[in-house]
């Protein structure tokens, strides 16, 4: 596993009490799911970058899809970072893999 890798922790709390408030989640959900990120659990989602110029690019592609309303936060985090991730209760559930193993350089 290599540590110049990036992750992308996208977390947010939007409003879901109107039916244009819905949408707009929906909308958003979409959007970020469009750009690459999955689901690491409810409202938080994650994507691997390549380096710090990818990792900027897609915040700003983030930044273009966000909602009007409610709180959206990113953060990035190194690779070896994410990887120590404690889970306190629960079991991770997932089966799509999301390590570098996964990418493909042309």
């Amino acid at each position: 596993m290599s540590y110049r890798y990036m992750r992308i922790i996208v977390f947010f709390d939007l409003p879901t009490t109107t039916s244009s408030d819905l949408k707009e989640y929906r909308k958003f959900r979409k959007e970020i799911i469009r750009l690459g990120f999955f689901m690491m659990q409810e409202s938080v989602y994650v994507r691997l970058a390549l380096n710090a110029s990818v990792e900027r690019s897609i915040i700003e592609k983030v930044k273009k899809v966000k909602p009007p309303k409610g709180l959206v936060q990113v953060l990035s985090v190194t690779e070896k970072q994410f990887a120590n991730i404690q889970t306190l209760v629960g079991e991770v559930e997932n089966e799509t893999l999301d390590t570098d193993d996964r990418m493909v350089i042309l």
